[in-house]
C-alpha cells in the first residue's frame, strides 16, 4: 500500500488530499474529527492529484455539482454502504440520518448511520455535509458545524434547514 498526499487551499481552509496506490482515499480538513495522523499520509507529492484538484476548484467556483473521480473508501462493509449512499445525495439537497438508514434497508440504524457518516474519509467529494438531523437541524460534522453550514449555504441547501438560515 503506497500513500502520497498534498495540501491545497480552499474556501474552507487547507485540505489534505491522500492517495493510496494512486487513488483518492482521503480528503481531510484542518482539525477534522477522526483525521488520521499526518505520518500515515505518505510522502508529499502533488502529481497524483491533478484531476482531484481540478474538480475541487470547479466545485468551489460553482461550476461543478457532481464529482466524477475514482475513490478508495476503506472501512467496514456498513460504513462503505453509508458512504455510497452519501454519493447519491444530489448537490443542493439534504437527507436525514433516518432517511439514509431506510435507504440502506435498516430503518432502525439512524444512529449507526450517523457514526459511519462521521468516519467518512473523503469529505466534500463524498458529501457527508448533506446529512442533517430528523428535525431539519444541523448535527455533528467532522469538519465542524461552521464548515457544514457554509457548505450547505454554498450549495443552496438551506430550505428546510432552519439552523442554517437562522445563523446569518
Amino acid at each position: 500500500m503506497f500513500r502520497q498526499h498534498t495540501v491545497i487551499d480552499s474556501p474552507y481552509g487547507p485540505l489534505t488530499l491522500v492517495a493510496t496506490d494512486g487513488v483518492l482515499s482521503g480528503l481531510y480538513m484542518v482539525d477534522q474529527r477522526h483525521r488520521p495522523e499526518t505520518e500515515t499520509f505518505g510522502e508529499r507529492d502533488d502529481r497524483p492529484f491533478g484531476e482531484v484538484r481540478a474538480q475541487l476548484d470547479a466545485y468551489f467556483d460553482g461550476e461543478l455539482s457532481e464529482f466524477d473521480l475514482p475513490v478508495r473508501l476503506d472501512g467496514t462493509a456498513f460504513q462503505r454502504a453509508v458512504w455510497e449512499q452519501l454519493r447519491e445525495i444530489p448537490y443542493g439537497e439534504t437527507r436525514s440520518y433516518g432517511e439514509l438508514a431506510v435507504a440502506l434497508g435498516k430503518p432502525g440504524a439512524s444512529r449507526a448511520v450517523g457514526l459511519a457518516n462521521g468516519r467518512n474519509p473523503i469529505s466534500i467529494i463524498v458529501p457527508c455535509h448533506r446529512v442533517i438531523g430528523s428535525t431539519g437541524g444541523l448535527t455533528g460534522y467532522g469538519g465542524g458545524l461552521d464548515r457544514k453550514q457554509r457548505l450547505l449555504v454554498f450549495e443552496g441547501a438551506t430550505a428546510g434547514v432552519p439552523a442554517v438560515a437562522t445563523l446569518f
